[in-house]
């Protein structure tokens, strides 16, 4: 550190923030723990640096850069204090419970679960997808174990922005190459522009490096003896193209990759190396309520009989952990006969799963299924909230009654951090002129009103109708296939 650090335990920072104790210190900056003296209880991170750093991104770039990002898994900057007379210059961020992954790793001694593991690259790929989207892109450019914080939930939050740019169309190359060895594209050391890609690089060597005990970030000769065994062999070809050295020949962007690790692949053998499979793959539909009553289950049942009536293999998961409602519909399906054993049960083709949690998903999205549909309920804690945001269709359900609303747009304001380019709105029961008013109030034409379907189960010509103008863009992306279950026969 060329700097030293200028607070310590008890020091009072804009007379507002006391320091509690150091959390980490870096090359360029310190970070602290500091109490809010105007919100008792609340605690902040502090990230302490010196404005004078020769180069080209400084606090200041990084407080205006990070205040305009809006994702779950990136912190949210509360204040900033600007160089003093010294260059000493503060920015007050979230603070993250948790541990970085570097820790983590060293605490599983080289061994996280497979499932974490697998779970943790899914996370930053959702926040990557959102950086390279935004115009311009932002390249976070030092992905490493210390800069991802893993909260007691296993979610994972990306810190230390400060090295990240905004991609530049019209440059060759970066005025500056930052990043750190072994993690870093090779064009972060002087042989181009960093964009998208140099970020999969950096992922992964990440992966490489957790597949591989901390081993290896780079693929080299005998590196492939090293990965561990419980690691999906299909793997290690994701990997190898993420490492290649020329960006062309890399996957292009973060959603290519996700595809890649959630499809279900088989391992061919050709000449010159091994390589991918591809067999169909899996779109997530995840459904919650704008409140309490607002019949999420019952939408969630009818879309995925839908898809399963244009012969997809479906499965409907229930997210909200105390909801009795797929018991029940497992109870009168099976009427009469004895209950299937475990929490998984098939009405009419669609595959049922009752009380599911974040492992399941990854099960499942490993499997035969072309559509996930998720039913999570209306309730609001951040496992739920997480794959809402990161569903290929989000959908939030509101109530059709004007009086009620109000609730869909107090829905929308309290979520407004995050980006719903892909949200869906949908209002059971609601009147022509009712969906009217409630798109010109979410100034969004994605809201659609579903008429009177009193079985979901059963096909209704009208929800037919507007269902499949809501999924055709999913649907026309994957191949029809027959279903291999057994259909009931109605009486």
């Amino acid at each position: 550190m060329r700097y030293p650090a200028r607070l310590e335990h008890g020091s009072l920072l804009g007379g507002r923030y006391r320091i509690e104790s150091v959390l980490g210190t870096g090359g360029m900056s310190h970070v602290y723990k500091a109490e809010d003296m105007k919100l008792p209880g609340k605690t902040w991170a502090i990230k302490e640096s010196v404005a004078t750093i020769p180069y080209e991104s400084n606090m200041e770039t990084e407080a205006a850069l990070l205040t305009s990002l809006r994702h779950p898994r990136l912190p949210l900057i509360v204040d900033f204090f600007v160089p003093d007379e010294e260059g000493y210059t503060y920015l007050v961020m979230e603070y993250i419970e948790g541990q970085t992954l570097s820790d983590y790793h060293k605490q599983c001694r080289g061994k996280i679960p497979l499932e974490h593991m697998t779970d943790f690259v899914l996370q930053l790929l959702d926040v990557l997808s959102y950086l390279h989207g935004l115009n311009p892109a932002v390249i976070y450019r030092d992905l490493k174990p210390s800069n991802i914080m893993i909260t007691p939930d296993y979610e994972v939050r990306l810190i230390d922005f400060g090295i990240a740019r905004s991609f530049k169309a019209q440059h060759t190359e970066d005025t500056v190459k930052l990043g750190t060895a072994g993690f870093a594209a090779p064009e972060q050391y002087g042989t181009g522009q960093t964009d998208a890609r140099s970020d999969l690089y950096g992922l992964g060597a990440l992966l490489l490096y957790l597949m591989t005990g901390g081993t290896y970030t780079e693929w080299i000769q005998g590196v492939e003896s090293s990965i561990r065994s419980d690691v999906p062999r299909t793997y290690i070809p994701v990997v190898r193209r993420l490492l290649r050295q020329n960006p062309e020949e890399r996957f292009q962007t973060a959603d290519e990759v996700r595809k890649e690790l959630l499809r279900r692949p088989g391992i061919t053998e050709s000449n010159e190396s091994t390589t991918l499979t591809i067999s169909g793959g899996t779109r997530v539909i995840a459904l919650t309520g704008a409140s309490s009553g607002v019949g999420v289950t019952h939408t969630a049942i009818a879309i995925s009989h839908y898809l399963e009536r244009q012969q997809f293999k479906v499965a409907v998961i229930e997210m909200s952990p105390r909801s009795q409602s797929f018991a029940r519909i497992q109870q009168v399906a099976q009427a009469g006969k004895p209950l299937s054993a475990g929490r998984q049960f098939a009405v009419d083709g669609v595959h049922y799963w009752k009380q599911s949690g974040r492992a399941d998903i990854l099960s499942l999205l490993g499997g035969s299924y072309q559509f996930i549909v998720m039913d999570l309920g209306s309730g609001q804690d951040q496992n739920r909230l997480e794959e809402f945001l990161r569903a290929d269709l989000p959908i939030v359900v509101g109530s059709g009654a004007e009086w009620k609303q109000a609730e869909i747009n107090a829905f929308v304001r309290s979520h407004h951090r995050y980006p719903r380019d892909k949200w869906i709105y949908c209002l059971p029961l609601a009147a022509t002129d009712a969906v009217q008013r409630v798109r010109r109030t979410l100034n969004t034409s994605s809201v659609y009103g579903l008429p009177l379907h009193i079985d979901p189960f059963d096909r209704e010509p009208q929800t037919d109708k507007v269902l499949a103008h809501i999924l055709n863009h999913l649907i026309g992306q994957l191949p029809k296939k027959r279903s291999f279950f057994a259909r009931r026969i109605k009486s």
